[in-house]
């Protein structure tokens, strides 16, 4: 199968670059921006005719989008342009893929959560209640992408951190490198993401689309497992990168908590955004290491 990976350049994207080189199948790694040493083709999904053109000429099955406006406090000013790439080219994605019978991966987001008080992990089937702008353009863009009628899987995620790219991970490893003392929110909970063990779950899932009778279209959720606070991951950074030596042994910093509101921002984040990843282990067999163990791989990646 010939399949599609937008915003190739980006970190879940260059996830999908490792797995995809462990496959049988023709992955088109595309965007709108070129990295030094890969291959990737230029593609504006903001563009239908130009996603219809490609998909057609090189007879693409699947298209796995991992492109995003994902800047949540500047979404607040520009909220035309996060509509527009969080919403709109959605759209233009599955439009394409119903016309040509294929399958939609759609990477959302736990912020499509959060106004509604909640302590139970959100299930799939929860009310979407987002509290800002880049929240409301995915929730948006999963609509969009529902009533387009194409076969799909939307797949909402938290956290997301890799060897690759700008992320929290890679952050607090540099300040807690390079800072004495250090403040973190622990009034915001969680699951961490490793990107890595994300693009192998879509992988899965794809080679589930292409042997099956597919009846699996709907919203799924994926995170790794267990639960933390900002505060919480953050020490366990500064941990494990003393002991994967990318943070100096000589390196101390004191990392204290702090309250979300000591770090304003123009959009509230949800306060407890635990994924249930129940229906997606169910329904594709997906294993979800615990976020621990995927931070340790993670770092032992960079230290390659």
């Amino acid at each position: 199968m010939t399949i599609l990976v937008t915003g190739a350049n980006g970190q879940l994207g260059n996830e999908m670059r490792l797995v995809a080189a462990s496959t049988g199948d023709r992955y088109i790694f595309t965007d709108v921006s070129s990295m030094e040493g890969v291959e990737t083709v230029y593609l504006d999904i903001c563009d239908r005719d130009a996603v219809r053109k490609m998909c057609a000429d090189n007879g693409v099955g699947a298209i796995v989008n991992c492109a995003a406006y994902t800047n949540v406090d500047a979404a607040e000013s520009n909220e035309a342009l996060a509509e527009k790439l969080n919403a709109d080219a959605p759209e233009n994605l599955a439009v394409v893929m119903k016309e040509l019978g294929g399958l939609l991966v759609q990477i959302s987001t736990d912020y499509v959560f959060g106004k509604e008080p909640y302590n139970k992990p959100c299930r799939e089937d929860q009310k979407g209640t987002p509290t800002g702008v880049y929240g409301l353009t995915k929730l948006h863009g999963e609509q969009r992408i529902q009533a387009s009628g194409c076969e799909h899987v939307i797949i909402r995620t938290a956290w997301l951190y890799s060897e690759f790219g700008k992320n929290f991970c890679k952050t607090m490893l540099n300040l807690t490198a390079t800072k004495p003392q250090l403040k973190v929110v622990f009034d915001q909970v969680g699951t961490p993401t490793y990107a890595l063990d994300l693009a192998k779950a879509i992988v899965r899932i794809l080679d589930a689309y292409k042997v099956e009778n597919w009846d699996r279209t709907g919203i799924y959720h994926f995170s790794n497992e267990g639960v933390c606070s900002w505060f919480d991951f953050t020490k366990m950074i500064y941990a494990c990168g003393k002991e994967a030596g990318l943070i100096p042994a000589g390196a101390d910093c004191d990392i204290q908590p702090c309250h979300s509101d000591e770090f304003p921002s123009p959009v509230t984040r949800p306060a407890y955004s635990v994924l249930d990843k129940t229906l997606i282990k169910q329904t594709f067999g997906v294993e979800v290491p615990y976020w621990t163990d995927s931070l340790k791989a993670c770092l032992s990646n960079m230290c390659k």
